[in-house]
């Protein structure tokens, strides 16, 4: 460290500016000179060892090895526009170590026009570009006592990012110092400015002059379709200019007319989510800041909103969307293959594309119906094939969270919140009824001062479950406790908070936006001494808030309004993140009391004096523009926040519902309890005195990306997720990220170092190949000692020991000398590397190592990933190595209260929210879930998300990765009893037609595995009279329609009668489905003898005599199922006494067509015709010039063509704008 020059509690001058004390750096030396530099090549792979992309010669400091520094290199690292040659621009009273730069052109002449502009590649580039640009600003407007203050700033803010002890938000990293260090200039995007000299709005010339560094927008939307910024389809347009540029936005719609409301030029709304698509899908076509990182978008809707439900389920309902697309595409796909083999396998070419000549052909068909596969599209295939196609190929789908199927349905661009008020919370708790009001009414309500009347009631309860299932089911929604965050308001005289931003860490006014940066914590705690650096991290916080400050005047928006809220409010958005690593670092249980008032003095010393600062840049630069207005307020929340250091009794607090969880005294260490009441003493006193800059200066916001580049193991507030993370970047490409903590913690715990070493690789594995495999095997195989030392430098980045043998890790020329690979299975890719056409290429199984014997190898090189099992760990430590998620084969994890309680301690101390998931393993229930709702209500938490594992079909951080090389990707081929029943009858010296019925009844005769009947079955009911005693025979069905259940009701006198022909149906039952052909029952129980027996009245129809019960059963069933019309007394086509008598389905060319005595047509069942009222609708409308659609207005099925447009006839409307 260096010499420490001056206190931040003696910092104020009310005249000249802040005077910024050094801690870090020393006065005439470089602040880089502090840090070990080191060159490396960025390389991101796949999970089966391929290159996903690469930065070769990148300069960092030596704590950005690995992960930190490649994440920095793709994600922030400028690829394109920076000029070889640079030239400084003067300025009056600037000074020249600060003057800004632009391109030297005379310079850049004398070089080729390729190597003219280029990227950053060095990171003194990049945080340069950063520092000086805050400096800059400051400097030009008076946020500095004087020019050793400012550089003793910028020094300070170069150590603290080069450090990894802070970052700032991706949009900084984005946008920040591009003109400034290097002159780029765009063309303007519709930006606005506030002019800091003047306090007027602008338009933004330059796209880059104005950077762009807020991450946190709230935008505010009317009840507009278009006619304006603040239109629904001018929200569109603002948030792409967010999206661009690396921001995120959020919006309360709640303004919008649901479905059915009246629109003032007549007809009727369409409701939210009509809309609410749109935006969807132009947030989903937008990638952030230009690069990979994902459009980040909220919205949220208020409980009371008339479509809240159909809101509610919105994500769920897509999620099995794409499900359906997955499905479908892939049964698609085999169909489409098995009726193109079928057609061109057939041996003669008469007859090879009809049905009727090719049993093969009508067998896929079948198959292919029975699927769901539409008609239609199986005639497009074989009509296709009579065309000389021979195959045809689908995209078929999958679950990747950037593939086609997500980008088709939409929800996914989004989080997704609801707005819920302590009313209705009240009426969940009592069991009351919730009122949904139509927008046009609750405003008229409104303006005419009575109450609304509400357009649908609903129970409060049942709402409350529907929020918590589909939270449960897709992660969304999120809740947001209005009341709670109301009463923490800062500025009420100004207008109520309505959103927040995605991921709900800034919560303020509309039309308002928060810049972001985020303090690492685990950098201030002394592994020596195993004590927090108070005095550091408030300096941290103390400059950290006054660039914060200066980042809002440099900034431009996306709208006038924008600008100006945030030039009048000024918020900042101050966090920190990796507490969980450090709890870990400490030896404390994340769920665990003492945690819990460690982390509330740690947010009220960064808030507090944050908040201090606030108000001391107030003493020379004026509080925010609007805080006379809402000083009263401001102060009433400042006091609060400082009750909450001192744990103060309920009675104290002025304006609060539910009470905060304060500091526990007891359980919090002396000099963090301290220190965190007298920051807060002090900014009560100085906002008192000269009142603040900002309406807000702290947030917990996620740090994602941020929290990689500052080599955190933890986000936010949040603990480990598991022991070992996979994370899949948006680029392409994972990391395998190992909790770093782990030996720091078993050395605080008291093991010795070869304890920890063994519990250590139990968990990460020893990263070595010797002696898991041995060194003969791979000797032999034609791998040297260098060979070696490259796959053992992979290790770090595969996630399983096959990967690291993977094909592109060995190279070409080895792979051919050595593994039988030929020049065929290599290619170019598009950046001219040598890549494999096979990276999944089973290297330790080529040279002779088992199945066994890789696992065996991966645990002990890779590791097990949990630490519970492992070799010397004592029972009482396990809870804190504790995870969000069961680690590995590990059990253990958080519990969700565990999560709720240190978002609760953090809470009181926090302007604005805690951007945090309560992680629930996958076994959790919906209870669970509404639970974790409720008990973040109780303890003053202003908003909760849920994430279940795997309640998304992909997830981008996953708890485990399943290696693909353990799962055999065999297609489904035909089912065992099929390909029996196909070698039976290749056997059989009889022609096809006659072979395979036999062969059938032989295999299925000699099959005894049970076939589970369906839920829902379809079936027969015959009632008869034999011998004048009355017999029901019933029957359950296949999904096919094969016999798999019968049931014997008869009114013969006598319980043991009626019970033995109860256990003979079930016996019979049991056979049909365990596989014994309904024939084999059929020739043993027809023309049985017994009473009763004789004439038979009902029934089919079709028996007239029957020798006993189980005689007239087995002939029912026999005509019934098995086709044998010879045991009937009446031929089907001589009479038909069932009216409902219908013979089996037929595919025909027609189609499905089944015979009705002599008439041959489409007939239906009463359940099939009222399941498809609309098909027959459809259908009917065709027959008659329609288009067959259906009006969505008045459900009239007289659509006709309108341009290219549809008009429905009954009531005028259009598809389009006619």
């Amino acid at each position: 460290m260096q010499t420490k020059i001056k206190s931040s509690d003696s910092s104020v001058d009310s005249e000249g500016g802040m005077v910024v004390e050094r801690r870090f750096t020393s006065a005439g030396q470089d602040p880089f000179d502090s840090f070990e530099w080191i060159e490396m090549d960025v390389q991101i792979r796949n999970p089966d060892g391929s290159m996903a992309d690469s930065l070769e010669g990148v300069k960092l400091p030596s704590g950005f090895s690995g992960v930190p520094g490649t994440v920095c290199a793709q994600k922030y690292l400028r690829k394109a526009g920076v000029p070889k040659y640079l030239r400084t621009v003067p300025e009056d009273n600037v000074p020249i170590w600060l003057q800004r730069s632009e391109p030297d052109h005379e310079r850049l002449q004398t070089v080729d026009a390729a190597e003219r502009m280029g990227g950053e590649i060095d990171g003194r580039q990049l945080f340069r570009r950063l520092a000086g640009t805050w400096t800059y600003w400051g400097w030009k407007y008076g946020y500095f006592a004087s020019e050793a203050d400012a550089r003793a700033y910028f020094d300070e803010m170069c150590y603290l990012i080069a450090s990894q002890r802070s970052a700032p938000n991706s949009p900084q990293w984005f946008n920040t110092g591009l003109h400034w260090a290097y002159g780029i200039e765009g063309p303007a995007q519709g930006h606005s400015f506030v002019d800091p000299d003047t306090g007027e709005l602008g338009k933004s010339t330059n796209a880059y002059e104005h950077p762009q560094p807020h991450a946190c927008f709230i935008q505010s939307v009317s009840d507009s379709l278009v006619g304006g910024t603040d239109s629904i389809m001018g929200l569109w347009n603002r948030e792409a200019l967010l999206f661009k540029y690396g921001s995120g936005t959020g919006s309360n719609f709640s303004n919008i007319r649901g479905r059915g409301e009246p629109l003032s030029g007549g007809g009727t709304s369409s409701g939210l989510l009509s809309f609410l698509k749109i935006g969807d899908r132009a947030a989903g076509a937008i990638k952030s800041g230009g690069t990979t990182r994902r459009a980040a978008k909220m919205v949220t809707l208020d409980m009371d909103h008339p479509d809240i439900e159909e809101y509610i389920d919105w994500k769920p309902s897509e999620e099995e969307k794409v499900s359906a697309l997955v499905i479908g595409s892939t049964i698609l796909q085999k169909h489409a293959d098995s009726i193109m083999e079928s057609i061109w396998s057939f041996d003669s070419d008469e007859g090879r594309f009809h049905q009727k000549t090719n049993p093969g052909l009508r067998k896929a068909m079948v198959k292919a119906i029975h699927d769901s596969v539409p008609q239609a599209h199986i005639k497009r295939i074989v009509d296709l094939a009579e065309q000389g196609w021979k195959g045809m190929e689908f995209e078929v789908l999958d679950t990747d969270w950037q593939g086609e199927a997500y980008t088709t349905v939409s929800g996914q661009n989004s989080n997704n919140s609801v707005r819920v008020p302590n009313s209705f919370m009240d009426a969940v708790q009592s069991g009351d009824e919730w009122n949904l009001y139509f927008r046009t009414e609750r405003d008229a309500a409104a303006g005419e001062g009575r109450d609304a009347v509400p357009c649908r009631t609903v129970d409060a309860k049942a709402l409350w479950d529907k929020v918590a299932y589909t939270a449960w089911a897709c992660a969304d929604p999120g809740v947001q406790f209005d009341t709670t965050i109301n009463e923490w308001h800062t500025c009420p005289q100004a207008g109520r908070i309505n959103g927040s931003n995605p991921c709900s860490e800034y919560m303020f006014l509309d039309d308002t936006a928060c810049n972001l940066a985020s303090i690492n914590l685990l950098h201030y705690y002394d592994l020596d001494s195993h004590t927090f650096q108070i005095e550091d991290f408030k300096h941290s916080v103390r400059v950290w808030t006054a660039t914060l400050e200066i980042s809002v005047l440099m900034a431009q928006f996306p709208s006038e309004s924008i600008a100006k809220g945030s030039y009048d409010y000024r918020t900042l958005g101050l966090g920190y993140c990796n507490i969980g690593s450090l709890l870990t670092h400490m030896g404390i249980p994340y769920d665990d009391e003492r945690a819990f008032s460690i982390c509330g003095a740690i947010t009220s010393i960064m808030c507090g004096e944050s908040y201090a600062t606030s108000a001391e840049m107030a003493s020379y630069l004026g509080p925010f523009p609007d805080y006379d207005r809402n000083s009263d307020d401001m102060l009433r929340v400042m006091r609060n926040h400082r009750r909450a250091a001192y744990n103060a009794p309920a009675g104290e607090y002025e304006g609060i519902t539910v009470l905060p969880m304060g500091i526990d005294s007891k359980k919090c260490p002396k000099d963090l309890l301290e220190a965190a009441r007298s920051c807060w003493d002090r900014a009560v006193m100085q906002g008192e005195e000269h009142g603040f800059r900002n309406a807000q200066t702290t947030v917990i916001a996620p740090t994602g990306t941020i929290g990689l580049v500052m080599g955190a193991d933890t986000t936010g507030i949040e603990p480990q997720f598991s022991m070992v993370q996979y994370k899949q970047l948006a680029g392409g490409g994972s990391l395998r990220i190992i909790n770093q903590g782990l030996p720091s913690a078993l050395s605080r715990l008291g093991y010795s170092k070869s304890e920890a070493k063994g519990i250590e690789e139990y968990v990460v594995g020893t990263g070595r190949l010797s002696p898991s495999i041995p060194h003969k095997l791979l000797s032999n195989a034609g791998m040297t000692s260098e060979k070696l030392s490259k796959i053992e430098s992979e290790l770090p980045k595969v996630f399983h020991v096959r990967n690291a043998f993977s094909p592109d890790i060995l190279g070409k020329e080895f792979c051919i000398a050595n593994l039988g690979l030929t020049e065929d299975d290599f290619y170019l890719d598009e950046d001219g590397n040598e890549k494999c056409s096979n990276p999944w290429f089973d290297t330790l199984s080529h040279i002779g190592m088992t199945s066994e014997e890789i696992e065996v190898a991966n645990t002990e090189i890779i590791g097990r990933n949990t630490i519970e099992g492992a070799p010397g760990l004592k029972d009482e430590h396990l809870p804190i190595f504790d995870c969000a998620q069961p680690s590995g084969s590990g059990v253990r994890s958080i519990a969700p209260s565990g999560h709720v309680n240190m978002m609760a301690a953090a809470q009181p101390f926090i302007s604005g929210a805690i951007s945090k998931t309560i992680n629930m393993p996958s076994d959790c229930s919906i209870e669970d879930v509404r639970e974790a709702y409720n008990l973040s209500h109780a303890t003053m938490n202003k908003a909760c998300a849920v994430y279940r594992d795997g309640s998304k079909l992909s997830q981008p951080l996953m708890s485990q990765l399943v290696d693909s090389m353990d799962l055999d990707e065999e297609e489904e081929g035909e089912s065992v009893v099929e390909k029996m029943v196909e070698e039976a009858a290749s056997a059989l010296p009889l022609p096809e037609p006659v072979a395979v019925p036999v062969a059938k009844a032989l295999v299925e005769n000699y099959i005894a595995s049970k076939r589970a009947l369906p839920h829902r079955k379809r079936g027969a009911n015959f009632k008869a009279r034999v011998g004048g005693h009355s017999v029901r025979l019933i029957t359950g069905e296949y999904e096919d329609g094969k016999l798999g259940e019968i049931f014997l009701l008869t009114s013969k006198e006598g319980a043991a009668w009626r019970a033995l022909l109860s256990q003979f149906a079930i016996a019979v039952s049991i056979g049909l489905q365990h596989g014994v052909p309904i024939d084999a029952f059929v020739k043993s129980f027809t023309f049985t003898k017994f009473e009763p027996s004789g004439m038979i009245e009902g029934g089919s129809g079709r028996v007239r005599m029957s020798s006993s019960i189980i005689d007239w059963v087995f002939r029912e069933l026999a005509i019934e199922y098995a086709g044998r019309d010879d045991l009937a007394h009446v031929p089907l086509n001589e009479e038909d006494l069932n009216p409902f008598s219908i013979s089996r389905p037929e595919i025909t060319d027609q189609g499905l067509s089944r015979s009705q005595g002599e008439r041959r047509e489409v007939q239906m069942t009463l359940e099939a015709a009222v399941g498809d009222v609309d098909a027959m609708t459809r259908q009917a409308a065709r027959e008659r010039g329609f288009t067959g659609d259906i009006c969505e207005d008045c459900g009239g099925s007289q659509m006709v063509r309108n341009g290219t447009c549809l008009k429905c006839n009954e009531c005028g409307s259009t598809t389009g704008c006619s």
